[in-house]
């Protein structure tokens, strides 16, 4: 897709305080390329929202049908991973819910038991986000070794790739080739030709998805994966669900309450997104975000003498221009970047790389640097970096399935922000507006999902969940993927919804180093006693 993030897609974050060290983006940056931002549907936006406001998801019945009984009681069969302390196993769940004998889908689930002598409260299901990010992946490189001791101690900590993704019967599209083509082309079209071979390329993408995952890609919806995580709920003999889910997976969490109220244990949900906007909607309000936390970064670069967009008295303003400016330098004349297939580095990557590193202010360094080596020494290799981690591209030229994922669920779960560049074009004003440095870019990424395989299924909705047991629900003041004003009408949304707010910077705030958040959470996921009402932290 586009090159830049998509808005719902959560990053393992470079660093994560006391608790992680993995950078996305979450474990790349985010997920900057195909901007996977599904946007919003065709119809004006007062209609959507009013529709969003009138309708709220419905909970499924609290018996399991007949239908599904053989998928409750299946038997999982551990079996080691070939990492230190982890199981893995595999679960079957229907491919289709409303034709549960129309076949099986086979979903990843990995786990590491309970490291304290004490009886366990039960399995901890964690979610990183994307869609498309591994859970296995999260679980094994951070959450099952990195979240606090005394979590791990009381808790199995339990993860599942929700299907389409990685271990779960990936997605597949693009090779490694083709995704170089697609995340190098201009996202920023300046005539009709630029403007073709951006459509061009969000055609090619959906026909592969098409051609290669055609079975999948009817049922890669975000209620269908709930429905899964209810299923592996009950295999591992847990009466509720405790999750935490962070950016997307907050998404994922907050339907399987809407699904499944009476199922509600311990949930957290982190960098939270809210389910009652459409998709022009959400990706306006993520090109919002990512302007705030590019005005925090800019008021911090200029503080530092090695500052490559301006000195002290430079405002945010003038930074930005500066860095457009920059980037149309770029557009006309790329840059070497030292990789191995000659790649260079153009406007396009450089623009997700600067993104990427607006997911955690621990990156701001790591983007000064980048920057300084691009605009003086004429070297891409450092903003090359930054962007292939966002994608997850390796060295070797290969991409994990996150993209072809993230488009597969965000495509399927609303209907698309626009239907053909004209409606781009008449929309960039109110983009440019929410981010002069990143809104024409971010318009033009929200036109990927017009040219899916398959329709939509799912649309707006709000979120009630009643009868649930209390969920806390997080959200980052400055947060440039899932903006504060997200968090809170999700808790909003939520009967027994309990915002905890980070005053602070970066994506999610579980971990990331405010003992504040993280007491509150520990406390919360070990007692089941939430934050008070309306508790701020630093």
């Amino acid at each position: 897709m586009q090159t830049w993030p998509s808005p719902r897609r959560t990053r393992r974050p470079r660093t994560r305080g006391r608790h992680r060290a993995t950078p996305r983006a979450t474990g790349a940056l985010i997920a900057t390329a195909a901007l996977l931002v599904s946007a919003c549907s065709a119809g004006s936006p007062s209609t959507s929202a009013r529709g969003a406001a009138e309708a709220a998801l419905a909970a499924l019945p609290s018996s399991t049908p007949t239908a599904l009984s053989s998928y409750y009681h299946q038997h999982l069969r551990w079996r080691d991973c070939g990492v230190s302390g982890f199981q893995c196993a595999t679960m079957k769940a229907p491919l289709d819910y409303a034709k549960p004998d129309a076949g099986d889908i086979r979903l990843a689930v990995a786990r590491k038991n309970a490291t304290g002598k004490a009886k366990p409260i039960g399995s901890l299901l964690v979610n990183p986000g994307g869609p498309g990010g591994s859970a296995i992946g999260y679980l094994q490189q951070y959450a099952g070794i990195g979240y606090p001791a005394e979590i791990r101690a009381r808790y199995d900590m339990v993860a599942m790739d929700p299907r389409g993704v990685a271990r779960s019967e990936p997605v597949e599209c693009l090779t490694g080739r083709q995704m170089d083509t697609y995340t190098e082309t201009d996202t920023t079209p300046d005539d009709q030709r630029e403007t073709d071979a951006l459509v061009g390329q969000y055609r090619k993408f959906a026909e592969s998805c098409g051609a290669h995952s055609a079975r999948l890609l009817r049922h890669v919806s975000t209620v269908e994966a709930a429905r899964d995580m209810d299923i592996l709920r009950a295999l591992l003999g847990d009466p509720k669900l405790n999750y935490v889910g962070a950016s997307y997976g907050t998404f994922l969490g907050a339907t399987y309450a809407g699904l499944f109220p009476h199922r509600v244990g311990r949930l957290v949900l982190d960098g939270a997104m809210d389910p009652s906007l459409d998709a022009r909607r959400l990706n306006l309000g993520q090109t919002a975000g990512f302007e705030t936390a590019f005005q925090a970064f800019a008021k911090d670069c200029v503080r530092h003498t090695d500052c490559p967009l301006g000195g002290k008295g430079t405002t945010p303003a003038q930074v930005g221009d500066h860095l457009k400016a920059f980037f149309r330098k770029l557009d006309a004349h790329p840059i070497p970047a030292g990789d191995a297939g000659g790649r260079k580095l153009g406007e396009s990557l450089a623009t997700t790389g600067v993104i990427a590193a607006m997911y955690d202010q621990a990156a701001w360094e790591q983007l000064r640097e980048a920057l300084t080596s691009a605009m003086k020494d004429n070297d891409g290799a450092g903003l090359l970096a930054l962007s292939d981690s966002y994608y997850e591209r390796d060295a070797k030229g290969g991409y994990s399935n996150l993209m072809m994922a993230n488009a597969a669920v965000n495509c399927l779960d609303l209907p698309s922000a626009f239907a053909n560049p004209t409606q781009v074009k008449q929309a960039l004003p109110e983009f440019e507006k929410a981010s002069p440095v990143f809104g024409e870019g971010l318009a033009w990424a929200s036109l990927n999902c017009a040219y899916w395989p398959v329709h939509a299924t799912g649309k707006p909705h709000r979120i009630e969940a009643e009868g649930a047991a209390p969920i806390v629900v997080v959200g980052t003041t400055r947060d440039p993927a899932t903006p504060y004003p997200w968090a809170q009408s999700l808790a909003r949304q939520l009967s027994s919804g309990r915002l905890l707010t980070y005053v602070g910077d970066g994506h999610t705030a579980y971990g990331r180093g405010s003992s504040c958040i993280d007491s509150a959470i520990d406390t919360y996921l070990l007692h089941g006693t939430p934050p008070p009402p309306g508790k701020r932290c630093t």
